[in-house]
């Protein structure tokens, strides 16, 4: 007993030895402003490529001027999230520093000027929202959602990340406005299909549910489970079985909604079905593992195993899209066994 109330004066000494050298650390460059932007966090748009593909697949839109949309789009999406970044990393610098990783972040090392930050968001934001009007009303319309879903994440009274639950919808909400933003940057007249977006939010909430899973397992066994409360308080109504759970609640209704989806709108996706199914368990094995590289999305592309297996479904999803294998409608047909009655 004596040796565990020792352990726990150490954490607590040390977590605040952390919160004291982030009042006291060195002055910040023009470069940590840049790099609270967090631009190496690009990976993520990756998620808006799948809007692209469907509305064109569905919609069959006209691409006249599609090239400029979509680069014009991408750096909208890119200044937006940047703008999240910023407002997140400067208003989270004292509960990151009881994080083994995020206590490394500019925010809680350096002294950064208010006036800067809030300078550097506005500007990221302002640009941001002037590129998605370029783009086009619907497509800027998705991108005011974008932003002001960071300011419901990370600014009081909203402040959803600190909502047990809601946090993870909250922040996995970004999965279906990246694919809108993608749809809309060659569509204007149409959106996406509500089935498909709904799984793809109920995706994005496996990911960061198994986030907060792996986040639980290596900081309450590492450090303690009063260091975890203390760097998000969502954490305090989480137990490493409710996330589990969770995690397997959200992976069994974006796989639904996905077979809702296809059964209406392109019954050759069930072909890639187990390649998405494979993705899932794999990614849930990883969030189980120590030091996973689920706390870090942003370099999810380390991963080979991963990265070769999302290859996979991507190719696979991307040649079904303009291959039609005809005998597969026979599926979406109500079918009932008969048995004749015996002579």
């Amino acid at each position: 007993m004596r040796h565990t109330m020792q352990t726990a004066a150490e954490k607590t000494i040390s977590t605040q030895d952390i919160l004291a050298a982030s009042r006291t650390g060195s002055e910040a460059s023009w470069r940590d402003y840049v790099h609270i932007a967090r631009l190496d966090h690009m990976t993520k748009h990756v998620f808006i490529v799948p809007g692209i593909i469907m509305a064109y697949a569905l919609v069959e839109p006209p691409l006249d001027g599609a090239v400029l949309a979509i680069i014009l789009g991408f750096a909208s999406a890119i200044l937006i999230a940047s703008a999240n970044y910023i407002i997140n990393e400067w208003l989270d610098r004292e509960f990151d520093a009881f994080h083994p990783e995020k206590s490394k972040r500019t925010a809680v090392n350096k002294q950064l000027h208010a006036p800067v930050v809030y300078a550097s968001y506005a500007a990221c934001a302002t640009l941001g929202l002037l590129l998605a009007w370029w783009v086009g009303p619907i497509f800027a319309a998705v991108a005011i959602v974008f932003w002001l879903s960071g300011i419901v994440y990370n600014v009081k009274p909203f402040r959803s990340k600190d909502k047990s639950y809601f946090d993870v919808l909250s922040e996995s909400l970004n999965n279906p406005i990246r694919l809108m933003l993608g749809w809309t940057m060659i569509d204007q007249q149409s959106l996406a299909p509500l089935s498909l977006l709904v799984a793809y939010w109920m995706g994005g909430a496996f990911l960061m549910a198994a986030k907060r899973l792996s986040e639980y397992r290596e900081i309450a066994a590492n450090a303690g489970v009063e260091v975890l409360h203390r760097y998000r308080r969502s954490f305090r109504f989480y137990t490493e079985r409710s996330l589990t759970l969770s995690c397997f609640l959200y992976a069994m209704l974006c796989t639904s909604l996905l077979a809702v989806f296809l059964i209406k709108y392109r019954i050759e996706y069930a072909l890639a079905f187990p390649l998405i199914v494979a993705l899932f368990v794999h990614y849930l094995r990883l969030s189980l593992g120590s030091g996973s590289v689920a706390q870090k999305p942003e370099k999810l592309f380390r991963e080979r195993r991963l990265m070769l297996l999302s290859s996979a479904t991507t190719a696979a999803l991307l040649s079904l899209t303009f291959i039609d294998v005809p005998m597969l409608e026979s599926l979406t047909v109500p079918y009932l066994i008969t048995i004749d009655p015996a002579p």
